[in-house]
């Protein structure tokens, strides 16, 4: 069973530490939601997650191994993908070099599944993902790490700027991977009604510290919105 837990977790930028002592868990066919006002480290913790920023303290652990010093490139070979909130694709690139750029063929069915519920995506596979409006460029990334079928998913805020209709379909596609699949994720996100609608556990961050942790069901709509209000 891959377990994916962190411990204890410091980190930041430069002499500014952003988090303090944060933990955490998720595990196969589960999905971690992390809330909170904006600036309060859920970008930050997500980037560590990654790989992308060093920690200053603290352990990242999958399947029982110790994450410490392994690259974003290694994770994503052990299985652990992740999307950016920010800079989601590779402007310069096509939609459908995009989607296969970190495979190494193409599998024709990987994509169809997120192409049939997004067809402007399909529409759009020879064109430069960079003229794509902000909200098809979260889609594109968004696909391609469903696509990437990775046992694990980092998500950072994954719906921004995406229209409802297509932010269902999203929590569609998330839940059938968790539900069928067993995959996992963890979904740092703004929006409350996506977020209850796939997370089963919940960790909510304000100022660097944890919060509130727990199984989403054990709390109310108003306590978790307390937490988004500034």
């Amino acid at each position: 069973m891959k377990d994916f837990k962190f411990e204890n977790i410091i980190c930041g930028y430069g002499d500014t530490m952003v988090l303090r002592r944060v933990s955490g868990r998720v595990g196969p066919g589960r999905v971690l939601g992390i809330l909170g006002r904006n600036g309060v480290g859920k970008t930050t913790l997500l980037r560590a997650l990654a790989g992308f920023l060093p920690l200053a303290s603290g352990q990242v652990n999958w399947a029982g191994r110790d994450l410490q010093g392994v690259p974003p490139h290694r994770r994503l070979a052990e299985s652990i993908a992740y999307a950016p909130q920010e800079e989601v694709v590779f402007a310069e690139l096509s939609v459908a070099e995009n989607l296969w750029l970190h495979l190494p063929e193409r599998q024709g069915d990987r994509y169809a599944p997120m192409l049939a519920q997004f067809p402007r995506l399909a529409e759009r596979m020879a064109q430069r993902a960079g003229s794509l409006s902000g909200g098809e460029r979260k889609l594109l990334s968004f696909a391609r790490t469903l696509g990437l079928r990775a046992d694990l998913s980092l998500l950072d805020e994954p719906t921004e700027g995406v229209q409802p209709e297509n932010i269902e379909r999203m929590a569609t596609l998330l839940r059938h991977r968790r539900d069928e699949e067993g995959a996992a994720f963890i979904v740092v996100e703004q929006n409350l009604s996506f977020l209850m609608s796939v997370a089963d556990d919940v960790l909510v961050l304000d100022h660097g510290d944890c919060v509130l942790q727990g199984p989403l069901a054990s709390f109310g709509r108003d306590a978790l919105e307390a937490h988004l209000v500034v």
